[in-house]
């Protein structure tokens, strides 16, 4: 199946900025289109609910000026993340909201239903949805979704347990559509490398916590850059699902990230804007991949980086291509 034009006109990289529950809002999405890669936010982190009108104007006029002003470098396209979930409220008059402003591509999560794939569809939107094993998968296929973002093993906020290798090769097993890979993608190699597994685009989040632009305490994004992959705990006990959060922000909260109880997945609520008081606020979420953050950069400055080392990839490849060729003759 070809992938949609919306997936990959006027992209730079095949990259889908995850939508980064508190943190992601307007200047960090406008920041990643204008960079060339899809900028995207929760629909949850606009509050109170009216603000997400204000946000969509927002993010459609200034990409329309963007690209009146650079007609031969026009941005990438934005998305919105949908939580599909019973203490989501708000779902209805989000989506709505979504129709009304003819977004371009919608994220579902937490549930796969006909009637948000229904209403997207209706404008020549695409919906997406994150998934963590095959039968989830199928199951979001089956209701009508367009695309999956297959959420691995290391990924930040909840996230599955599968290695990227096995997700990735179960779904390629029968699905030929949109797929994206999501899991501790921080730099151009790991993009390269979710290409050459079977996806279509990389899935990236946590790098975008430590940019200038994201809405997300200092003390935040100084953890990120001080921490690697051995100082993130997985846990349900702050949502009911199992997620990657910083050791650091639940040792600072007067808990021992390595003998965290468990919860339930009764836990879940995002009435309130939050899975719990602690959870995201002061439990900050974050993937294993954040070992070669080294700074607060600007998030075109991340994007430059990442667009260097995929290009650095991509020659090292084909450098030990020819090598192995010319030997081999």
């Amino acid at each position: 199946m070809a992938l949609p034009d919306i997936l990959k006109k006027n992209l730079r990289l095949p990259v889908l900025g995850s939508p980064l529950f508190i943190i992601s809002h307007p200047p960090l999405v406008l920041a990643q289109c204008k960079a060339g890669i899809i900028g995207a936010f929760p629909a949850l982190n606009a509050r109170p609910q009216p603000q997400l009108d204000e946000w969509l104007h927002e993010i459609g006029e200034e990409l329309a000026a963007y690209d009146r002003a650079h007609p031969d470098h026009p941005a990438a396209p934005f998305a919105v993340n949908q939580i599909v979930h019973k203490s989501n409220a708000r779902l209805e008059q989000d989506l709505a909201l979504c129709v009304e402003h003819k977004v371009p591509i919608v994220i579902s999560s937490l549930g796969a239903v006909p009637e948000v794939n229904d209403a997207v569809h209706s404008y020549g939107g695409i919906v997406l949805h994150d998934v963590i094993h095959d039968r989830h998968a199928r199951k979001a296929i089956e209701k009508g979704a367009d695309g999956l973002i297959a959420v691995a093993a290391g990924a930040g906020g909840h996230a599955g347990t599968l290695s990227p290798f096995a997700l990735v090769q179960e779904i390629r097993q029968w699905f030929d559509g949109p797929l994206l890979l999501s899991g501790a993608i921080a730099n151009g190699g790991a993009i390269l490398g979710a290409e050459a597994m079977g996806a279509d685009l990389a899935y990236v989040g946590s790098p975008f916590i430590a940019t200038v632009e994201a809405r997300a305490p200092d003390a935040y994004k100084k953890m990120i850059v001080e921490s690697k992959a051995a100082d993130i705990v997985y846990s349900n006990l702050f949502t009911g699902i199992h997620g990657n959060y910083l050791k650091g922000s639940v040792r600072n909260a007067g808990m021992d990230p390595d003998n965290l109880p468990s919860s339930d997945p009764s836990a879940m609520s995002f009435a309130g804007g939050s899975s719990k008081s602690k959870a995201w606020k002061e439990i900050w979420g974050c993937g294993q991949g954040i070992g070669v953050v080294k700074e607060i950069v600007p998030a075109r400055a991340l994007i430059d980086r990442l667009a260097r080392e995929y290009e650095e990839a991509k020659e090292r490849l084909v450098s030990r291509f020819s090598t192995d060729k010319a030997h081999a003759a």
